[in-house]
């Protein structure tokens, strides 16, 4: 796994940094973070002699977002629900809140409060798949209040172009019968891309469900 990508989206535009120090060491740190994540979950399935073909296959990027204040103490909704196409997102933000996850148990959102040491970790559609479903992948959102922007920084580990998804057989039995078929990460991202794309709580589910 190499060095994260890193971009940064400011009024709507997308730059990739090359050359900055800080957030270069940041993007360092936080990558140590998602595989040491990584590697903690495959040795509580027991399926990490799998470790260094999952890390060979996947990539990150660091993400740093800007959020418009509204102005206004409504809700105004900034990002779409949706669950991350990634293995694992890792989000650290700014104090001023605004990200919001819905509860599988009765569908309430409720606010996500993070001190500002915290990170946030989240699984992904893609460990979804590679664990038969034995993960949660939280569907989210941002909802932005008040007269402060919010800033972001998130970051994605996902397959590598070309590769391909699917559930380690040993997490599959009469108990934990198969969830999802085998995919190509690409033609997902261009089924949950496209401009006819389902609206679904779990694109994934629809998209290469048993």
């Amino acid at each position: 796994m190499g060095p994260p990508l890193i971009l940064i989206e400011t009024d709507g535009l997308l730059f990739n940094l090359l050359d900055s120090e800080t957030l270069n060491s940041f993007a360092k740190k936080i990558t140590e973070l998602d595989e040491m994540v990584r590697r903690m979950v495959l040795e509580g399935f027991g399926v990490e002699k799998y470790g260094d073909e999952h890390f060979e296959s996947t990539c990150t990027s660091l993400r740093i977002n800007k959020y418009e204040a509204p102005m206004t103490n409504e809700g105004i909704l900034a990002f779409n629900p949706h669950t991350d196409e990634s293995v694992v997102t890792i989000l650290h933000q700014t104090q001023v809140r605004g990200l919001e996850v819905r509860s599988n148990v009765d569908g309430e959102w409720f606010n996500v409060k993070l001190s500002p040491n915290s990170f946030l970790v989240m699984a992904g559609d893609i460990f979804l798949a590679c664990v038969n479903g034995r993960l949660h992948a939280p569907y989210h959102r941002v909802i932005m209040r008040g007269t402060e922007h919010r800033y972001s920084a998130v970051l994605f580990s996902v397959p590598k172009a070309g590769c391909e998804v699917r559930t380690r057989e040993e997490l599959i039995d009469e108990e934990h019968p198969q969830q999802y078929k085998p995919f190509d990460y690409d033609k997902y991202l261009d089924f949950i891309c496209a401009d006819d794309a389902p609206v679904a709580k779990s694109p994934l589910r629809v998209f290469c469900g048993v």
